[in-house]
């Protein structure tokens, strides 16, 4: 078993990280990080509590629900079983404990992951009340997937340690993160985010700068608008899409991706060669660039069809399968030399 903090194997990058330059000592990097705030307990941040106790971190949390510490300890039932198959181990665990404030939270951490409601005053706010108190060389990093760190510090402090750290659900298990900041933004806390993800297994795109949604979520959703246009259009059922993203689209995606895959298919000068055969194709009859009109009938179509899926499973059964199924890609992958190196 690796060391506290460092990654398993099912999270090996052949022992090389991208190119990115040298950590800089003026925020912490992975070898001074040993203690996370976390801060927002929902699946996204109790994922990512999962996620860092699994390498050995020390966890301390803040979420004033009521519910907070019921709804984390199920997270971490649910994860725990996942990660163990993936080589975590129960002595190597970190210490998980709980502030009252989230000021408590970040005045004695090493790293600052916020998972607060997608709420842009709450978040603001959230900042507001830990950027004097959290200590002035910790990287604070937001789990938001919709809001950019020009939103969050817009009429405020724009603090140049703000990061965007956007996972992917759930975070203890998916290996993707994005790491993305404003102009403001310190390119050496970037960098000392982006080792800090490397070194608890994640594949890191640090993007040049900040759009709405990121890279993931803006192909997420493409994929998504498409799906609601043939259910609206009354072309597909859930199910029919379902089946096609999960035995189609998605064994050959978990290799490689779409760039490659158009550029592996093309039977000349490779995507070169479909760039200059674009026009004589169907492409723009398969594409909406708006999602359709949300009826009653789409919606009771939609629902109709993911309940047939449930099968009369609750989502603590649906996630352990989809937990499992994830676990046998990621040891495809490993096994199949598939690279893990982000960009």
């Amino acid at each position: 078993m690796p060391e506290k903090g460092k990654p398993m194997d099912i999270h090996d990058t052949n022992g090389t990280l991208p190119d990115r330059g040298p950590t800089t000592s003026a925020f912490r990097g992975p070898d001074r990080i040993r203690r996370v705030a976390c801060l927002g307990t929902g699946l996204i941040g109790g994922g990512f509590v999962a996620l860092f106790l699994a390498r050995g971190l020390d966890v301390i949390v803040w979420d004033p629900a009521p519910d907070a510490k019921d709804r984390l300890d199920q997270i971490l039932t649910t994860a725990w079983t996942t990660l163990e198959r993936l080589g975590a181990r129960a002595e190597d665990r970190g210490t998980l404990s709980w502030a009252s404030t989230a000021e408590e939270a970040v005045k004695t951490a090493d790293f600052v992951q916020e998972s607060a409601p997608e709420r842009l005053e709450l978040k603001r706010n959230l900042y507001a009340s830990i950027e004097l108190v959290t200590p002035p060389d910790v990287v604070i990093a937001t789990s938001t997937s919709g809001f950019s760190i020009a939103d969050l510090q817009a009429g405020g402090s724009q603090s140049t340690r703000v990061i965007v750290g956007h996972p992917f659900n759930p975070p203890y298990l998916i290996p993707l993160v994005e790491v993305a900041g404003a102009v403001h933004t310190s390119r050496e806390a970037l960098i000392a985010a982006e080792a800090f993800y490397q070194s608890i297994g994640k594949v890191v795109i640090r993007m040049d700068h900040e759009i709405p949604g990121f890279i993931a979520n803006h192909l997420q959703a493409a994929l998504e608008r498409e799906a609601m246009h043939l259910v609206a259009e009354g072309h597909a059922t859930p199910q029919q899409i379902d089946a096609a993203v999960v035995h189609g689209l998605a064994p050959r995606w978990s290799a490689i991706g779409p760039c490659m895959v158009r550029h592996m298919g093309s039977s000349a000068g490779g995507i070169g060669g479909y760039f200059e055969r674009f026009n004589l194709g169907s492409e723009r009859s398969l594409s909406h660039h708006t999602p359709p009109e949300f009826t009653p009938e789409f919606i009771k179509a939609m629902s109709e069809g993911c309940r047939t899926m449930e099968a009369g499973r609750d989502k603590a059964t649906l996630s352990a399968a989809r937990d499992r199924a994830v676990i046998e890609t990621l040891l495809a992958q490993r096994h199949a030399g598939v690279s893990r190196h982000g960009v």
